[in-house]
């Protein structure tokens, strides 16, 4: 049997903010465990959410070294399945449009040849929290809950691991 790898990679990238995706909480790991939580991260009734304008200028220039095609309206959606280790149970995300789309990433291949990887979206959400797992119990550290991430997903054209390293090093 002859096979063919065809690799397409979801890359989470955290961004380096002062302040969380959704709410004014510090952005900061080296807090002490569940630190930096508010309100508003629990949406607790009669919070509301305020987008975090420094991620979306950040996403923007990463949109823009990838050679994306940015979109001229920011939309959410919430994704209605339960979310264990988000303190409000659900993910605030760009899964219907994405604040990027259509670009590429050249990575150089060892024959000093390049390739073009086409990437079909780039999206704005915010992460889970840390989650320590023992036997017989887990601890949740919401520190990390709502930090803004950037998720970058590429056409499945990848052939092969070396592509994937240079791709995901690029």
């Amino acid at each position: 049997m002859n096979f063919e790898a065809v690799i397409g990679l979801e890359i989470h990238v955290e961004m380096k903010t002062k302040s969380k995706m959704f709410s004014s909480s510090a952005n900061n790991f080296d807090s002490k465990v569940n630190e930096n939580i508010s309100p508003l991260d629990f949406a607790f009734p009669g919070t509301l959410p305020v987008v975090n304008k420094e991620a979306v200028r950040k996403a923007i220039r990463v949109c823009n070294a990838l050679h994306m095609n940015i979109d001229k309206e920011i939309w959410f959606e919430r994704k209605n399945y339960f979310y264990s280790d988000l303190p409000k149970g659900y993910q605030i995300t760009q899964q219907f449009r994405p604040i990027g789309s259509d670009g590429y990433l050249l990575i150089d291949l060892e024959n000093g040849e390049q390739k073009r990887i086409n990437i079909e979206r780039l999206h704005m959400e915010e992460d889970t929290c840390k989650q320590l797992h023992f036997r017989d119990y887990t601890l949740l550290d919401y520190n990390r809950a709502g930090v803004p991430l950037v998720e970058i997903v590429s056409r499945p054209e990848i052939k092969n691991g070396t592509e994937a390293m240079k791709y995901v090093e690029e």
